[in-house]
């Protein structure tokens, strides 16, 4: 069943691909207008566009890095000029997680991590949230499962994640007063890129740890953030929901 969304404007960062651009066409096909946003892939992109556009659907694209503070809000703002509005932000750009061996942690890794999985998400907040109307908005930050069952080798992408998960809850009781909610999606183990060149036998070994019994899809993540951009999650906010198919450790 597809949520209400007519009238509203959303912008997923980062859904060139993967997470991101399925949730792009969930939200158009939920009857919003999408901004579309990349770094690089600006065919992908157009891909997803596209895509919308036949559905019967509405979206543009916009190249920002959201590792770039300025790039950041740029985003924001371009999006509102283009619209007039803005009702839903999804922070789903990421810096991928690679194995990170403490011995091989460099500053100028830490620091990408940070920029693109803390900073560009709190700098879009902050452009998007004096945008919002008067009756409210949604934001949504993607962090990870990690978090709660933190994986070797994952150390500064396991703080990201924390990171942004503590700024949600803060941000959650700083614009509750706007009726702005604010939550983040734990995603599980997920078939994308970043789990694209597992062996048959990790795979089955994640299946095996998840009551659901498979690999989640990028479209399992896209209708849990449906559901909190959607009124019906009206009254959630600065909450953590895991979206694993149960994963236990």
């Amino acid at each position: 069943m597809m949520t209400n969304l007519e009238g509203k404007v959303a912008i997923v960062t980062g859904s060139s691909r993967g997470i991101g651009a399925a949730t792009a066409e969930r939200l158009a096909a939920d009857g919003a207008t999408v901004v579309v946003n990349y770094v690089a892939s600006e065919a992908k992109a157009g891909a997803v566009v596209e895509r919308i556009e036949q559905a019967g659907g509405k979206a543009i694209a916009i190249q920002a890095d959201m590792g770039d503070w300025p790039q950041a809000q740029m985003l924001i703002e371009k999006a509102a000029k283009e619209f007039g509005r803005l009702d839903i932000l999804v922070n789903n750009a990421v810096q991928t997680v690679g194995r990170e061996p403490l011995e091989d942690i460099s500053e100028e890794f830490t620091r990408q991590q940070f920029a693109v999985n803390v900073l560009g998400p709190i700098a879009a907040i902050q452009a998007a949230a004096p945008l919002f109307p008067v009756e409210g908005g949604r934001i949504i930050n993607i962090s990870s499962c990690v978090t709660v069952y933190p994986l070797p080798w994952s150390t500064v992408y396991v703080a990201t994640k924390a990171g942004l998960e503590a700024a949600t809850r803060a941000l959650a009781a700083e614009l509750g007063p706007r009726n702005i909610t604010v939550n983040a999606i734990g995603v599980g183990f997920t078939a994308t890129d970043l789990i694209g060149t597992n062996t048959k036998e990790q795979d089955d070994a994640l299946i095996a740890r998840t009551p659901l019994g498979r690999i989640g899809q990028p479209a399992d993540i896209a209708d849990a953030i449906s559901l909190l951009a959607s009124s019906d999650a009206r009254w959630i906010t600065g909450q953590l929901v895991l979206a694993t198919g149960g994963i236990v450790p």
